[in-house]
């Protein structure tokens, strides 16, 4: 295992920090750098994982710093804001309504009660008397044959 250069390391760093995974980061630093590094070897530069606890002071930071970095433009991205994803879901669902695909639309309105979070909710009025809402206990049918006169009559 071949020690690597400043500018490697960072790569690495900085690629796990974003949330790549060990073996995606390994493949990127061949593409990019031409040097083949093992997965554990890329593990070494997380300083979240066990392998990486004795990774070195400037490496953590710049880890840490990445990382927040990430997380907070993660936050712009309007994909990422579940106001911008129920807007487009909304637009997406009445064009498709308007042009009768009702497939279309009953799984984009599935879509968004997954987005908030509703799935397959079921929710009920309240009556007004609180006895209303309880289920019955007890549920008995009288089977009629209407073919037979009624032995009463």
């Amino acid at each position: 295992m071949a020690a690597l250069k400043n500018d490697v390391k960072a790569f690495i760093v900085q690629a796990l920090a974003c949330f790549d995974t060990p073996t995606l980061v390994s493949q990127n630093v061949k593409q990019e750098f031409d040097i083949d590094v093992t997965r554990q070897q890329v593990e070494q530069h997380d300083p979240t994982k066990r392998a990486g606890a004795n990774l070195a002071a400037k490496w953590r930071t710049l880890f840490e710093d990445t990382r927040k970095r990430f997380r907070e433009e993660t936050a712009e991205i309007p994909i990422a804001n579940r106001a911008y994803r129920l807007r487009t879901l909304g637009r997406m669902a009445e064009k498709a309504e308007n042009m009768k695909n009702m497939a279309l639309t009953a799984q984009l309105l599935e879509q968004a009660a997954k987005e908030v979070g509703d799935v397959y909710v079921n929710r009920q009025t309240k009556n007004e008397n609180p006895h209303d809402n309880l289920p019955p206990t007890r549920v008995q049918v009288d089977v009629v044959d209407a073919r037979k006169p009624d032995a009463d009559a």
